[in-house]
């Protein structure tokens, strides 16, 4: 089945300059990428990609986490796009322990778990399609994916655009 799946390379996978390491990887899966971005992380974004963990005892470490309150304040985010997306995804990403990852999975060779109990396993997967749909409408709009992966209404609404500066 052709399917979309969502990954996030995480604060700590960008701080140590894992981005060609990770997209290497990925490259194996023959999928295509059909959007891809860098964010800032706010608070309400983290907690809504969370949200079915919230009330965990780690909430508040995994939302400070993804804001990159702990490394640099930025996630790449990607949607790919194929046949089996999520579990060839899955299957090279690990184990979201990275202690119980296979030692050739990304998570595996690249994640640690901190001293305090923080799992740093430096990407994210979408689980499944129901999650894969969930997140992507959460991190990207329509128009930032070049594949019509999800039905799409217009809607007007007033936009306010942000230009740069002219210096005086």
């Amino acid at each position: 089945m052709i399917e979309p799946t969502l990954i996030l390379i995480k604060p700590d996978g960008l701080k140590k300059s894992l981005t060609g390491n990770i997209l290497t990887r990925l490259s194996e899966t023959k999928l295509d990428i059909i959007g891809a971005k860098i964010v800032k992380v706010s608070r309400e974004l983290a907690e809504k990609h969370y949200a079915g963990l919230k009330g965990k005892p780690f909430f508040e470490d995994l939302i400070k986490y993804l804001m990159g309150e702990y490394h640099k304040k930025k996630v790449m985010a990607l949607v790919y796009w194929g046949e089996d997306a999520i579990l060839k995804v899955r299957d090279i990403c690990g184990k979201t322990n990275p202690e119980e990852a296979d030692s050739v999975s990304i998570r595996g060779a690249y994640g640690r778990i901190t001293t305090a109990g923080v799992y740093e396993n430096v990407m994210h997967a979408s689980a499944d399609a129901a999650d894969a749909e969930r997140e992507i409408k959460l991190w990207f709009n329509p128009e930032e994916i070049i594949e019509a992966i999800y039905p799409v209404e217009e809607k007007e609404i007033e936009i306010i655009d942000k230009k740069w500066r002219e210096e005086a």
